[in-house]
């Protein structure tokens, strides 16, 4: 695990490694606990690899695949089952996005490669998703500065949440060694 680059120095290897692996679809992954910034590196490595490529990058969000505040495993197992298999099989993938509000999957997505795959968010990386992807990298931020962001970024309308759901990420990590198959490790406690 390589953990001696800053926040940019890091974007830019994981762009000129993307570009030199030549894959139709190169997957990265990037996990990280809530707050860490995971949603934003996500969107500056696409903006990156779109500056340097011919198409934009696909991001997948952990976040459309949870089934709920309790649901970290199965949006993980779902990422497998329904997206990774399907697209790795057979090129291309259709699955559900999950609506919070109405508490149920609804809208459809696609995806058919051809393009870089960026999937973030806490349960990206396990030791299913390690054996695809081209390259991960996790993201450590001070539990102040993470739950500070979480109530930054939605308020308090989720604070009730926080415990739990850091509680599922534990559980996952310490199942998983998520840390552990990290091809990169950046801290971004302060960026």
């Amino acid at each position: 695990m390589k953990s001696d680059l800053s926040y940019d120095q890091l974007l830019t290897e994981l762009a000129d490694l993307v570009i030199a692996s030549g894959q139709n679809t190169p997957i990265v992954l990037i996990d990280g606990r809530a707050g860490s910034g995971k949603s934003t590196f996500a969107e500056k490595l696409q903006n990156l690899l779109f500056r340097e490529g011919d198409s934009l990058p696909r991001i997948i969000h952990m976040d459309d695949l949870y089934p709920g505040w309790d649901g970290l495993a199965q949006g993980a197992e779902y990422l497998q089952r329904a997206i990774l298999t399907p697209l790795l099989r057979n090129g291309s993938a259709s699955w559900q996005e999950y609506n919070w509000e109405a508490a149920k999957r609804d809208s459809w997505r696609e995806f058919s490669g051809g393009t870089p795959l960026i999937i973030e968010g806490c349960g990206a990386l396990n030791n299913y998703t390690a054996t695809v992807a081209l390259t991960s990298v996790w993201l450590d931020a001070e539990e102040s500065v993470r739950k500070s962001r979480w109530l930054e970024r939605d308020g308090d309308i989720f604070t009730e949440y926080f415990d739990m759901w850091s509680a599922q990420e534990l559980d996952f990590i310490a199942r998983e060694k998520s840390t552990e198959l990290a091809s990169f490790l950046l801290n971004t406690t302060v960026t």
